[in-house]
């Protein structure tokens, strides 16, 4: 049976998947990514667990992997195949796309962005499957951005675009990690959430997860907290459609686990800031945590129907 292999790379772990032309899932594993052992150890780690799912897939299906897609966190060079920087990992400038290949015995390899490439398997067979533009903003440690455009995600002239958490949305405001001052991650990501409510309940463990329990118990204190948060959000997807206009906005990440008790508040309050601008379909993000791992797959599916030879070569 004809496959690829799928990578998808966290900062502590790795999911894999083989996937079959019909996008089924053969084959799944998972692994630790090693990075307390240093870049080195976590970039051959990959490499190892790549060779094992091709060797899998050559006992198993009687072939090897025709296509490997991986997907890393941090700065990607996708055109070159260059993962660039990720500072969870330590890595700088790994030229994973020919190192993945030369572990692979020369199959192709498709590198992307790990928000990006989950907003592909969103947009394609996920929240946004049918929408011609989509934004996909999951909701996590920081918040990302992914731009949906015809089938594909738009990466922009350096590959930054979508960076939807680095809208200033309160000028002068907290200080970001990336050096500016009030950054829309710094007060409505689902660790801007935890932080807060860990403050205010007092307890030094609670997270958004708790917070959002707390609004749905009829707590005050809480309640503040989560609207602050779905307001500063609002803000900042406001700015988004006006430059965007999508017509479908996918919200992903821990702190879309809370449901309604995130997206009741968060639809009427952007509906209530956008005046001509059209408001888009607010859903919640269908895939999970494989939404990664299918996009890697989706990488690999694509290369290979880039790789296909034009009608003009088969005559010659």
């Amino acid at each position: 049976m004809r496959h690829v292999i799928a990578l998808d790379v966290g900062g502590t772990g790795m999911k894999a998947a083989l996937v079959g032309a019909d996008g089924t899932l053969l084959h799944e594993a998972r692994r630790a990514t090693a990075r307390e052992r240093g870049p080195e150890a976590v970039v051959e780690t990959i490499l190892d667990f790549a060779a094992e799912l091709r060797a899998y897939g050559l006992e198993r299906y009687g072939q090897p992997a025709a296509a490997a897609g991986v997907a890393v966190p941090g700065i990607v060079d996708a055109e070159n195949g260059i993962a660039v920087y990720a500072a969870n990992l330590g890595w700088r400038d790994v030229p994973m796309r020919a190192l993945l290949s030369e572990r692979l015995a020369g199959a192709p390899v498709a590198l992307g962005h790990d928000v990006r490439t989950g907003g592909l398997a969103e947009g394609r067979i996920g929240a946004g499957n049918g929408a011609d533009r989509f934004l996909f903003v999951p909701l996590g440690t920081g918040i990302a951005g992914a731009i949906g455009i015809g089938g594909a995600i738009e990466a922009g002239a350096h590959g930054y675009a979508g960076e939807i958490g680095h809208i200033v949305v309160r000028p002068g405001g907290t200080e970001c990690g990336c050096g500016q001052r009030g950054c829309l991650e710094r007060y409505a990501s689902a660790s801007a959430v935890s932080l807060a409510w860990a403050a205010a309940s007092g307890d030094p463990d609670a997270d958004a997860a708790d917070c959002a329990k707390a609004v749905e118990s009829g707590d005050t204190t809480a309640a503040r907290i989560w609207q602050d948060a779905v307001d500063t959000l609002a803000d900042g997807l406001v700015t988004a459609l006006t430059l965007l206009d999508p017509r479908t906005l996918i919200i992903g990440g821990g702190l879309a686990e809370a449901g309604e008790t995130l997206f009741t508040p968060l639809r009427a309050a952007v509906e209530d800031r956008v005046t001509f601008q059209k408001l888009p379909a607010i859903v919640p993000a269908a895939l999970g945590d494989t939404a990664g791992c299918l996009g890697a797959g989706l990488l690999a599916w694509d290369l290979l129907a880039d790789q296909r030879p034009t009608d003009s070569e088969v005559s010659a």
